[in-house]
């Protein structure tokens, strides 16, 4: 293959006279490198309320000149294009990156897999009217210095839609783009790249249809022998104990919140997922869940801006010497455990009692904690099987404050750099099972929301499904490209979370009984660390180490909103209210927030949005209805980090990063962390 040569022989007009050469002839090769380096440094000069959106096109172009550079043979001037411009898109694009790095050959782009997924599709992007207004004004007045080059390509290859500025909602809002840190870096929108892999899908086949897979988000149906039971303890409990004036009986709240589920929402059957038989106990703990959802302290979202008194329950370990890999609280509260980094496990009683064990030997004395060895590696993940605060009996007519032995749960769960998973009996404070089947550390376990499964996360990139008397995994979920760092599972138990980092950086929902993705979501700039679905079973919040928290509606896919207030280092837990109406955060930056989940009245904005072509042409066009993340910006005040007008609340805390947050099941918030002198 011969290199392409701009000609030495000058051309001559009709009369003899040299004929200038245009800019393509005059550069060759490195026609693409100017105009480029044109687009690139014009958009580092203009007007901020313009510039993180631009931005947003320099990633597109550089492929499509570096392609275009290789497919005409220039292959020097690929190679020298690539090297000086790639460097800018390493930690948002690493992986094309790294897998166009070899192609400077017309050959090369032909057989490479992801040059053809962009050479054969156009990449899609929106810019505000004005943005893109400014941009044809530019291209045209540096027509003949790299602008008609830059024109060609995003006539041929880009796919660009032009909105009104206020229709872009917060995350590209006037007053988001005015307030904007400098240099911060921009997250892409979620229907930004390559067309055919439709927001929330999980087919990529570039060819597939915009129909997302229904999904049963409604709760799983109680087994009938356990509702009668229930029904029949409730009438029992409201006979002998009345409630009082203005409140309503525990049968009266239990047939309401029947009444009250969603009827749109299809229920997982009850069969497809089989549970073992319930038990006393079980009727027990749904009797108290009636108890607790009636009694609890409601949260509403926001209201006349001003938002819910939110308060913090903030437990503190000390002496720990930076060893504490993970802290988990017990669904009754009254039990908390912590992972270490020299692979034991200890669990406090937060009622102070002594943890005894049938198995003690005599002269054993008793203390409110244990110590579990077993792991060979750190400790990273803990999970305590479903239990609730059920109260003592009460004697002689008088209620106790302290909570029943009975509701402490009976097993715990803890994963390890040591590629095993652990079952533990908290009665007898021993183990009792070793999972084997991950090739590479555990990052998670989570126990199901019902017992019995439960599902971990590892760095095989790989997540497994398990059940608790079976020593094999039951699913493998595979799909991510890089280390599963996260697990969740929906309220109903027919779903499981998984969120991903360096390399993948994706949300993925499953189907528990399919093995199969039936979502995939798609717009962190950072490695997910952690993720949290509503009770309502509707949404899911997503964080990353990049300190921003986002909201997803797995009904659509599509992404609600972001929202930003943590600093540096990572959010690396989420919880909601009962209500779902209030997410609380907590993370390295040593703070818990809480935020208004409720989506701002700009979240959802009737547009006229066409896709436009660079010379004005409409593609296609209509009234659509655009889901776009809110959320403007809190400016940055004296050193603290920007918060999004979402955030309700901030607990910072002396020096105590923070673990582990939770609501209660009467909306009380508990929170951990590990003091760093």
């Amino acid at each position: 293959m011969l290199r392409k040569e701009s000609s030495n022989v000058a051309t001559l007009d009709e009369h003899g006279q040299p004929v200038a050469l245009s800019f393509a002839d005059r550069l060759g090769g490195q026609q693409w490198f100017f105009a480029f380096k044109l687009l690139r440094e014009w958009i580092d000069n203009i007007l901020d309320i313009y510039k993180p959106e631009l931005r947003r096109l320099l990633w597109p172009l550089f492929v499509y000149c570096y392609l275009q550079c290789a497919a005409d043979a220039y292959s020097r001037d690929a190679r020298d294009f690539f090297s000086t411009y790639s460097k800018f898109f390493e930690e948002e694009h690493s992986d094309d990156l790294r897998a166009l790095s070899g192609i400077d050959l017309p050959e090369h782009v032909q057989e490479n897999e992801v040059a053809t997924i962009y050479r054969e599709n156009r990449y899609r992007l929106t810019l505000s009217k004005m943005a893109f207004a400014t941009l044809i004004e530019f291209l045209e007045t540096k027509e003949s210095e790299g602008g008609k080059q830059i024109t060609f390509l995003i006539t041929n290859h880009l796919l660009l839609r032009t909105v009104d500025r206020a229709a872009l909602g917060g995350a590209r809002s006037l007053q988001r783009l005015m307030e904007e840190k400098q240099g911060e870096e921009q997250a892409p929108a979620e229907d930004e790249g390559i067309p055919g892999h439709h927001p929330g899908s999980a087919n990529l086949d570039p060819n597939a249809t915009s129909a997302l897979n229904r999904l049963a988000l409604g709760p799983l149906p109680m087994e009938p022998d356990l509702m009668e039971d229930v029904k029949a303890e409730l009438t029992t409990e409201d006979l002998l104990h009345p409630p009082p004036p203005g409140r309503s009986s525990l049968s009266e709240q239990f047939e309401q919140r029947i009444k009250t589920e969603p009827l749109d929402d299809t229920a997982p059957p009850r069969d497809a997922i089989p549970f073992p038989a319930s038990t006393a106990r079980d009727v027990a703990m749904e009797v108290q869940k009636v108890r607790e959802n009636r009694d609890r302290f409601r949260i509403e979202g926001k209201t006349g801006g001003v938002g819910p008194g939110v308060s913090v329950t903030m437990f503190t370990f000390h002496n720990t010497f930076d060893s504490v890999n993970c802290i988990e609280f017990s669904g009754d509260n009254t039990l908390v455990a912590v992972g270490t980094a020299e692979s034991y496990i200890r669990v406090w009683s937060l009622e102070d009692r002594a943890l005894t064990s049938p198995q003690d030997p005599p002269g054993f004395q008793p203390s409110a904690s244990r110590r579990l060895i077993g792991h060979s590696g750190p400790v990273y993940a803990l999970s305590f099987s479903p239990s609730a605060a059920l109260p003592e009996p009460r004697t002689n007519g008088h209620i106790h404050t302290t909570t029943s032995p009975d509701s402490q749960p009976r097993y715990m769960l803890s994963s390890s750099a040591d590629t095993t998973i652990r079952l533990w009996s908290l009665d007898t404070w021993s183990n009792i099972v070793v999972y084997r089947s991950h090739n590479a550390p555990v990052w998670d376990v989570r126990f199901c929301p019902h017992g019995h499964y439960f599902v971990s996360a590892s760095a095989d990139r790989t997540a497994r499904l398990w059940s608790t008397p079976q020593i094999a995994p039951l699913r493998l979920f595979v799909g991510h490209d890089s280390d599963v760092e996260t697990v969740a599972w929906h309220p109903n138990g027919a779903y499981v979370f998984t969120g991903a980092g360096v390399g993948d950086r994706t949300v993925r929902m499953w189907d528990l009984v399919k093995g199969t993705q039936v979502r995939i979501f798609t717009g962190h700039a950072g490695n997910v660390t952690a993720i949290a679905c509503a009770p309502n079973g509707h949404i899911v919040a997503s964080a990353d180490d990049k300190g921003t928290i986002i909201l997803w509606h797995l009904r659509s896919g599509r992404l609600i909103k972001r929202m930003r207030g943590h600093g540096a280092g990572g959010i690396w837990s989420l919880d909601w209210s009962v209500e779902s109406t209030v997410l609380v955060s907590g993370g390295a930056d040593q703070s818990v927030r809480i935020w208004d989940v409720q989506p701002q009245k700009e979240t959802y904005a009737k547009t006229n949005g066409d896709v436009t072509k660079i010379d004005g042409a409409t593609v296609g066009g209509g009234n659509t209805s655009v889901s776009k993340p809110s959320g403007g910006g809190g400016g940055k005040l004296k050193g603290r980090e920007q918060a999004t007008p979402d955030m309700i609340s901030d607990f910072k805390t002396k020096k105590s990063p923070v673990y582990k947050v939770k609501f209660t099941q009467m909306n009380l918030v508990m929170a951990s962390g590990a003091y760093l002198p």
